[in-house]
């Protein structure tokens, strides 16, 4: 939604500017102009990158018409995930958790955590360190150096996109000047024409730089910061799950590793304190009432 009301603004002061100084802004649509400043950018993206690079581009680009990938929510429900398993662990120990970490899909304690079971890498960094943990490797510095060498291979996957649109922004001033040339060469072309036509033909090729300097920094490389901000926000949820773990290995209580993980949250998205409180209890709850059935 912010790219959409972004993208109005940008062409309304543009446009509206142009307008009140006395422009003609119909003079500004010069359709084949456009087509060889994207046109060539599009391709020069497409010589420039792997197909996943460019399938996860056009997903990052999906991405930003809708809301950030994590909600308040979501949040919420990995650390009442976190205090669940910490809590599993610490009554009856880790290896507890080994059917449940080994397929999670059919673990009664993952299955009331929908959310996290449809996020398939974040489930695969829990299970995975668990099943660490459970196999004898409780170094936390160890681990750690492991978890925070995975996350920044992450970072620098998620770091493809914005910087291959990066590129492209920095393309287009240049290509704008490559339309604006080939405008004045077909101007040149009819310098015997009368001063009205010649001139439109020279407005008409000036428009190229005007559109790519307008495309590169009122487009492009305002969507390629959005994309590196939402992603590196994104990656706060593996924060979350590091710093939850990491106190787990430092033998602390369940509701304080939740806590540390808590901590690590941006602001927007950290639940409060009582927040997390309410959902752990909760979740003590309908565990109790689980084991009361079953024994009955």
């Amino acid at each position: 939604m912010n790219m959409i009301i972004g993208a109005i603004i940008v062409i309304a002061s543009v446009l509206g500017g142009f307008a009140a100084l006395g422009g003609h802004v119909d003079l500004l649509w010069q359709p084949y102009e456009i087509l060889i400043i994207v046109g060539s950018a599009i391709g020069a993206f497409t010589i420039g990158n792997p197909r996943r690079v460019i399938r996860d581009t056009g997903r990052a680009l999906m991405g930003l018409l809708g809301n950030n990938k994590y909600k308040r929510a979501d949040y919420l429900e990995l650390l009442s995930l976190q205090f669940a398993l910490y809590k599993q662990a610490k009554a009856k120990g880790m290896m507890s958790l080994e059917r449940d970490i080994d397929d999670p899909f059919s673990s009664d304690l993952f299955n009331k955590f929908p959310g996290i079971l449809k996020n398939e890498r974040g489930l695969l960094f829990i299970t995975d360190y668990l099943r660490l943990i459970s196999l004898g490797s409780e170094r936390a510095h160890e681990l750690e150096a492991l978890m925070q060498e995975e996350m920044e291979t992450m970072q620098r996957e998620q770091a493809q996109a914005p910087k291959a649109l990066h590129r492209v922004a920095e393309s287009l001033p240049a290509l704008g000047i490559v339309a604006a040339v080939l405008g004045v060469i077909k101007a040149m072309g009819a310098i015997n024409q009368p001063p009205e036509i010649l001139g439109g033909l020279i407005a008409g090729a000036l428009v190229g730089t005007f559109m790519g300097v307008m495309l590169s920094y009122g487009f492009a490389s305002p969507v390629a910061v959005a994309i590196k901000t939402r992603r590196e926000e994104d990656l706060n949820y593996f924060t979350c799950i590091k710093a939850g773990l990491l106190a787990y290995l430092n033998g602390y209580a369940p509701q304080i590793c939740v806590e540390y993980a808590r901590k690590v949250l941006i602001t927007e998205m950290r639940p409060s304190f009582y927040e997390v409180e309410e959902a752990t209890m909760l979740a003590v709850a309908m565990n109790r009432k689980q084991e009361e059935q079953a024994a009955a």
